[in-house]
């Protein structure tokens, strides 16, 4: 069902990159989230693991390393030759099901399992919506009201990005949406996360670093200097490009208290993934003033459950007083009249050094409802950053 290596969001591949360069003997383990309480049907797990097998076959093409040469010149030649040579170990991915109950694992070394965390979600959307075969709208209207969609941002001189891997109805209609984003978004439509269809139809893959950036980095350090440390070292790796900083991993405040003068001039801007918007673009705007900054100077990208409405409502907010550009998921790749899926994949456990010793991730979130994690270390990480319990 994947049918390229690239197939994949952005943010994976350059923070594998990261990684190699930093954490090269650090492994980790992976586990599936199932948020929306789904229910699987009989089978369900035969058919992924069938299609997670498949993926062992994928290979980076001549084709497709020029063009990340071309796009991602920030991305060394020594990173080209490991992802050329790179292959998926389906032998890392236990899956099981106990009837409609689904466990999803991965273990092995974090360079390696890195990659595993989208396409798993992505094959489970897909797998899921066609085991039911439950009805929706026609592909012709999904793409109607994408076409409608991004000519409203371009109207309004949007910066749009489609984020839609994880959670899409299938790769097909997703490929369609991307042709029409590009067809009627024109400079509206900045490009995707998903590599390989930014490949296909020519546009910028988009994307700098994921949550699980920060809770290895919290692991590994501790809690109180993971973001400075964790921004640090990415900075270390791109001296400059990729310059938008993730938030709320460790909540919105706690991010705020190391996000100084140094750390604010070098990032060009912050992504917003959990939490009212608008009251986060309050926070940042108020923060660079703080530090002596001028806030239009620097960009929000937001990327939370966003549509049209939320869109417009950030849009009255943030115009004049900061940039803002918008990565929209699943609204553009599964808005087809059927409730899309509630899951994810997250970085559980930890072994920093390559040695014995699992050391468990968390992540706290502005919204408590998506914090992952062991609940005892969930405790202790607000305790250690001052947080209410």
């Amino acid at each position: 069902m994947l049918v390229s290596i690239l197939d994949n969001d952005f943010y994976k591949f350059t923070m594998q990159n990261a990684v190699i360069k930093l954490f090269p003997r650090a492994w980790a383990r992976y586990g599936f989230i199932n948020r929306g309480k789904h229910a699987f049907p009989e089978g369900f797990s035969t058919r992924l693991r069938a299609a997670v097998d498949r993926m062992a076959e994928l290979e980076l093409s001549q084709d497709e390393r020029d063009f990340l040469e071309r796009t991602c010149p920030y991305l060394d030649p020594t990173y080209h030759d490991f992802l050329q040579g790179f292959r998926f170990d389906p032998d890392e991915v236990v899956i099981r099901q106990r009837g409609e109950d689904l466990e999803v694992t991965v273990e092995g070394l974090w360079y390696r399992t890195i990659l595993w965390e989208m396409p798993l979600m992505a094959l489970i959307s897909e797998l899921w919506f066609e085991m039911r075969g439950e009805p929706r709208e026609s592909d012709e209207q999904a793409l109607e009201k994408t076409r409608a969609k991004i000519e409203h941002y371009r109207r309004l001189g949007l910066k749009v990005a489609e984020f839609g891997t994880r959670r899409r109805y299938s790769y097909a209609l997703h490929d369609k949406v991307v042709a029409t984003l590009k067809r009627y978004g024109e400079s509206s439509f900045t490009g995707t996360s998903n590599v390989h269809l930014a490949h296909r139809h020519g546009v910028k893959p988009l994307g700098t670093h994921a949550h699980e950036w920060f809770m290895f980095h919290a692991a590994n350090y501790g809690f109180k200097v993971a973001n400075s440390v964790a921004l640090n070292n990415w900075v270390k790796v791109y001296r400059g490009d990729l310059g938008i900083a993730l938030t709320d991993t460790f909540t919105t405040e706690v991010f705020f208290a190391s996000f100084d003068k140094m750390l604010a001039k070098l990032f060009d801007g912050l992504r917003h993934d959990s939490g009212d918007a608008i009251a986060f673009a309050e926070t940042t705007i108020e923060h660079y003033k703080k530090l002596g900054i001028d806030p239009r100077s620097k960009t929000i990208i937001f990327s939370d459950a966003l549509d049209p409405e939320k869109v417009d409502r950030i849009v009255r907010f943030c115009s004049g007083r900061i940039g803002m550009s918008f990565g929209i998921g699943t609204n553009f790749t599964n808005d087809v009249g059927v409730k899309p899926m509630n899951i994810v994949v997250k970085m559980t456990e930890t072994r920093p050094e390559g040695d014995d010793q699992w050391l468990a991730v968390v992540k706290l979130s502005d919204i408590r409802e998506k914090n992952t994690g062991d609940p005892q270390m969930i405790q202790l990480a607000r305790q250690i950053l001052s947080l209410p319990g």
